[in-house]
């Protein structure tokens, strides 16, 4: 367990605020209910409810839409091959009849798993709100010079460089995220963020549904799509660029006092060392963990259904018999419903503070979703095949939000918390090779290989998230005996959260 005198704020996050916050000795609560600080000099900061309400709702206000909006761009550029797809892209650029449309979505993949923890790093020497305005302006770079393929080869080399720009955005607004807010405010907050992804795909479906109508253009109506959706993230990267903080020290919107707030509340429901520097070796140690491998597990079952619903919907709605236009806007339903289920969960598991039971609700939403699709005659059953449909999108967003709150709680040291982040959602991601080969032209409009394949990934993820689950509640009854006293997760101080399991007074988060 690291030294309490270790703990000190970042030397440029002291210089900007005049003094150096230290370690707190002890933490107590007065007679109000309020949390009371005592740092190593003597010094107390008392955390007030009301003013530490006022600060999460500024928060919310600067902070969540800026990056709602870079997410919900994030997802249009990622996700809107699908819908082109549907509009002639196929066969302007050959890929009619052939894998080249399947080896053009893997591509995605490969450089986006391989660039994650080196991006993540570097956001985390250099600051997320630096290198997500950075990662946001060349993806969208990358989306707008899609206007100007002819060729299937030019448009692969674009894929490779929009997968290395996109990878480790997620991780990194994770890991942002974590910096303002405690843990079990940190779920409903994720989602809101996340909710942009399905609020994306519905949008680019109304958007694929109006640039679709365009005729007599100089370009192919596809073109429209890429060079709309790239101009607007590069725009808007700027604009990020410009008002995120670098941390909650250099919020230009906060006091002193609301900094001071901010760094403490942190402390002790979050960081175990706030604004920690980079340590490859130390942030390594999460790999030692057994409980990391299972969490990365989870991530390869989340992942096939995850990318095969943003991937390949258009093409699984299209299967109901609606035409082009009909297709695209077919998929915006369930996006929306998807969006919000993401919210009722995530609220509910902020709530009730457990996180295990409602991912493994959204593995079951995708595995009834995808079984019931294939076992039907989708023709004489048009109402529950699209009803499937809403249910696949139910179960895709709400466990990759949850999973990763859920371990992001169980893991105080930012180092080691920011690392598992960029490999576990790269990971997820990767999977995408998955539905990418096994939505085969020869297996149209049926997909059923590729629809009981993906139903198998869900039905292992259920298993694998009860499992952990069951162990983190029998581990913390086993310490709770071992301690002869009870407490509560949150309510332990970050301080004794640091080592993970290896610490004799650790309780799971779950």
């Amino acid at each position: 367990m690291a030294d309490k005198s270790s703990l000190k704020q970042a030397d440029a996050e002291s210089k900007d605020s005049g003094e150096v916050l230290d370690r707190t000795t002890s933490i107590t609560a007065d007679a109000e209910g309020n949390t009371v600080i005592t740092s190593q000099d003597g010094e107390t900061f008392t955390i007030d409810h009301k003013a530490e309400r006022a600060l999460v709702w500024k928060f919310d206000l600067r902070i969540l839409p800026l990056l709602a909006l870079m997410y919900l761009f994030n997802a249009l550029d990622k996700g809107n091959l699908g819908n082109a797809a549907t509009a002639g892209l196929l066969e302007d650029l050959g890929m009619v009849g052939n894998n080249k449309y399947n080896i053009l979505l893997s591509i995605f993949f490969i450089p986006y798993v391989l660039s994650a923890p080196f991006l993540g790093m570097l956001g985390k020497i250099y600051g997320p709100s630096r290198m997500l305005p950075i990662m946001m302006f060349t993806f969208g770079s990358m989306t707008l010079l899609t206007a100007a393929t002819f060729n299937w080869g030019g448009l692969v080399a674009l894929r490779w460089f929009l997968g290395m720009a996109e990878s480790a955005f997620f991780p990194l607004v994770i890991y942002y995220q974590t910096s303002f807010y405690r843990r079990g405010e940190l779920a409903r907050r994720l989602a809101i963020f996340y909710a942009a992804s399905n609020i994306a795909y519905a949008f680019g479906g109304l958007l694929a549904f109006g640039v679709f109508h365009i005729e007599g253009g100089a370009l192919a109506s596809w073109k429209y799509l890429f060079l709309l959706e790239g101009s607007l993230s590069v725009i808007f990267a700027v604009i990020a660029f410009i008002f995120l903080p670098y941390s909650a020290a250099h919020a230009r919107f906060l006091n002193e006092d609301e900094k001071k707030l901010a760094f403490y509340r942190i402390q002790v429901d979050s960081s175990a060392i706030v604004n920690e520097k980079f340590n490859l070796r130390e942030a390594s140690r999460i790999l030692l963990q057994p409980t990391s491998w299972v969490i990365l597990c989870i991530e390869i079952c989340l992942g096939v259904p995850l990318q095969g619903v943003s991937l390949f919907l258009p093409q699984i709605v299209a299967r109901l018999g609606y035409s082009t236009v009909q297709t695209n806007l077919h998929t915006v339903a369930p996006n929306i419903t998807g969006a919000v289920m993401l919210l009722l969960l995530a609220f509910a598991s902020d709530y009730t503070r457990w996180r295990f039971p409602f991912v493994a609700l959204g593995f079951f939403f995708t595995f009834m979703g995808f079984i019931i699709y294939a076992s039907i005659d989708v023709v004489t059953n048009l109402k529950v095949a699209y009803f499937a449909c809403f249910m696949m999108t139910w179960g895709t967003s709400a466990p990759s939000v949850l999973l990763d709150v859920w371990y992001n709680n169980n893991i105080a040291d930012e180092n080691r918390r920011l690392l598992l982040t960029s490999i576990g959602v790269p990971v997820a991601n990767v999977m995408g090779l998955v539905p990418s080969n096994i939505f085969r032209d020869q297996d149209a409009p049926d997909y059923i290989p590729a629809l009981a394949t993906t139903a198998a990934f869900g039905a292992v993820g259920i298993v694998l998230t009860l499992s952990l689950g069951m162990y983190m509640i029998f581990d913390n009854k086993r310490r709770d005996r071992k301690q002869g006293k009870r407490m509560r997760a949150r309510d332990v101080p970050t301080e004794i959260l640091r080592d993970g399991p290896k610490c004799a007074d650790f309780r799971w988060y779950y």
